[in-house]
């Protein structure tokens, strides 16, 4: 099958939308969650008052940062960007899925191609598909989660959805639900099993039915993780695209806590020239795509560092949404891979990756 440039993002500049980050402010320290959300939109609500801005804010952030997201012109941004208060103001960012199946999504409840469980051959080269037995959750930051696959273990109370004017996490679009399977497909009769075979699973929607958010949008993710995430959690992040100094600082933040899995991107192009992709540190770990074989896939983005591991990213067949199943490539396929062996514990390696434009081939990731 042909790769395909599937599951990443374009990202567009929003003019009338930005992300504004406050000065920390200590004294926040001794409140909890609420208290803190609270006590920042109550300085963003002053800060549209001194500069007589109209409107609420959209998002705003307690955890991985102190801030605000608002919509308001370049001249009242600039103005703002003057107070005190102020560290700084990034233009918010459109997020786009151009993912796209490559194959027709197969029922795995009536169809008799798949009413028995298989193993997919990216759960077999990295060694997955034991039974998970740990108490970690795997924190799935994308498009949304089916809450009702009968092959996934998904908590949908602590399920949540930051796409204007849906409350629901339910998955509309099916990328998610795709990563979702490979992180943790459950060990039964039907289907597929995941890595850590029928590990909880959490959906945090950061992106609507057409694939579409904004880093704004994803930034709140990132900081409901950290605010409900422990250690032992892991939290994928199969989406990308041009550089956020914001959302690479929230990840770094995040991750002190919860180990997140991040896709390299699909672009054929230096990895760090992509966020959260070039986000580093001793919890994030970058994941480029290969095909069978260990080939390289060719749509992957590269660069040592930030990637720290290959995994399988081409034709990979996992749960979709509306309780079926569909083959899918990318890098967003490759990532969960690695999110489920770090859920099973350290990650070892397992030979490398054929063919690395960088020169520098990838090892690939195995349990």
């Amino acid at each position: 099958m042909a790769e395909e440039n599937t599951g990443e993002v374009t990202i567009t500049a929003l003019s009338d939308q930005y992300i504004v980050v406050l000065k920390q402010d200590a004294g926040l320290a001794a409140l909890d969650i609420k208290g803190k959300k609270d006590h920042i939109n109550a300085k963003a609500i002053g800060l549209l008052k001194k500069y007589e801005i109209t409107g609420v804010p959209e998002q705003v952030y307690e955890t991985v940062l102190q801030g605000f997201a608002m919509k308001m012109s370049a001249e009242q941004a600039v103005k703002m960007l003057e107070d005190p208060t102020v560290n700084y103001i990034e233009a918010d960012q459109m997020v786009t899925l151009l993912g796209k199946r490559t194959s027709k999504p197969v029922s795995g409840t009536t169809s008799a191609t798949s009413a028995a469980q298989n193993t997919p051959w990216g759960i077999t080269r990295v060694g997955g598909g034991a039974n998970y037995t740990g108490a970690g959750v795997a924190w799935v930051i994308d498009s949304g989660i089916d809450l009702t696959h009968p092959d996934l273990h998904v908590d949908v109370s602590r399920g949540i959805s930051y796409v204007t004017g849906v409350t629901s996490p339910n998955d509309d679009n099916g990328h998610g639900t795709h990563v979702a399977g490979t992180i943790a497909a459950i060990n039964n009769t039907i289907g597929v099993v995941g890595v850590a075979a029928g590990a909880t699973v959490i959906p945090v929607k950061v992106l609507d039915s057409t694939g579409s958010g904004t880093f704004s949008g994803v930034l709140s993710g990132i900081n409901f993780v950290l605010a409900n995430g422990k250690a032992g959690d892991v939290a994928n992040m199969s989406l990308g695209g041009g550089i956020s100094p914001t959302i690479d600082d929230a990840v770094l933040k995040a991750s002190a806590v919860v180990k997140f899995a991040i896709a390299a991107g699909n672009e054929t192009d230096n990895a760090n020239n992509h966020s959260p992709a070039r986000a580093n540190g001793p919890n994030i770990y970058t994941v480029s795509a290969m095909a069978s074989g260990d080939s390289w896939a060719s749509f992957s983005n590269f660069s040592n560092g930030p990637v720290d591991y290959c995994a399988p990213g081409v034709s990979i067949y996992s749960t979709y949404k509306g309780g079926v199943y569909a083959n899918m490539s990318g890098t967003s396929m490759a990532t969960p891979h690695v999110a489920g062996l770090l859920l099973l514990g350290n990650i070892s390696t397992s030979g490398f990756v054929k063919n690395d434009p960088d020169g520098i081939a990838d090892p690939i990731a195995s349990k």
